[in-house]
């Protein structure tokens, strides 16, 4: 049946965007992506069409509707940085509730097929306690945080209205790259960590910045959850099936439930390189919490999904491998 299906991906020329194309092109699935960026994030025979455009524009997300019919929708853009919705909130705040809200109301008027969205644990806020479940109320601390908020409760909305089905994947830090090497990480500027910390090591860059290391974790620095990329594309892929076979959806964390913080990141990539990182303390991030561990317990048990890919040294290799082969 995947065969006969098309998915819009939007923001698939992004990081994660590319590696959810290839994993749903692979399981069969015919993939159209909606992109402001004309190269795409996964090779090009992956993509049986790629459209040049925002969400927000109802014209052209109209007319693609009615061209493609889509079966299901992936929707991965957006602006993605913490720090910078602080300083720019405007920009967040037009770009991914605005422009959201627009293309989800096309999606009402062309059907409401289903929609995978790519929320965050941004979402939960500092000062509760890991592993976080989704029985946490939300706490955002950013505008790019309460932006996934705000399309989690809109798409909770148009299942009351309209019948749309969906599943808001709380992604916790998607890392690494794909093992066979075809897609990985590059953003400009790049502002995740095990990319910098392996630029680093490269000697791209001087230094590794650790924002702060007077969080209250065993060292000091801040703790995330960190999820191999490709096991979160395997994610989309089975909660995709999941909403395909008339599952009304919900709210999921996808993580492994497993914490590592900054400086065993860069004691990690000095081991997998072979190379001394220099480290410099700097002062934390806007909207930097402590420590963000999931309990992934509901989505395992929603999709079957299990990580493939748990050990940090793993996503370290395939982003170092990736990261030599650039």
């Amino acid at each position: 049946m995947a065969a006969e299906r098309t998915i819009l991906v939007t923001g698939g020329a992004g990081y994660i965007g590319g590696h959810v194309t290839m994993e749903l092109a692979e399981a069969g699935y015919r993939i159209v992506t909606l992109d402001l960026c004309a190269v795409s994030g996964a090779p090009a025979d992956f993509v049986a069409k790629a459209v040049v455009g925002n969400v927000g524009d109802q014209g052209l997300v109209a007319e693609l509707l009615a061209r493609e019919g889509f079966d299901a929708v992936i929707h991965l853009a957006g602006y993605i940085e913490s720090g910078e919705s602080v300083e720019n909130p405007g920009k967040y705040y037009e770009n991914n509730i605005v422009g959201s809200l627009r293309f989800l109301a096309e999606l009402a008027k062309a059907g409401a097929p289903p929609v995978i969205f790519s929320s965050s644990a941004a979402v939960y806020g500092g000062g509760l306690s890991s592993p976080l479940s989704e029985t946490e109320i939300p706490s955002p601390e950013t505008p790019y945080a309460v932006s996934k908020l705000m399309i989690e409760q809109a798409l909770a909305g148009y299942r009351v209205a309209h019948g749309l089905r969906s599943a808001s994947l709380r992604y916790f830090n998607a890392a690494g790259a794909d093992p066979s090497g075809r897609a990985g990480e590059d953003h400009d500027p790049e502002t995740h960590l095990i990319p910098i910390a392996l630029q680093a090591a490269a000697g791209r860059r001087d230094e590794l910045v650790v924002n702060g290391t007077g969080f209250p974790t065993a060292d000091g620095s801040c703790v995330r959850d960190y999820v191999h990329v490709s096991d979160l594309a395997t994610a989309h892929r089975l909660a995709l099936d999941c909403l395909l076979a008339g599952d009304p959806g919900g709210v999921f964390n996808v993580g492994t439930g497993q914490g590592h913080s900054v400086l065993e990141v860069a004691a990690e990539a000095g081991r997998v390189t072979g190379q001394t990182l220099t480290l410099e303390v700097g002062p934390p991030r806007p909207g930097d919490t402590a420590e963000l561990v999931a309990d992934p317990a509901r989505f395992k048990a929603w999709c079957g999904w299990e990580p493939r890919y748990v050990d940090l040294a793993d996503m370290v290799r395939h982003a170092w491998a990736w990261e030599q082969a650039r």
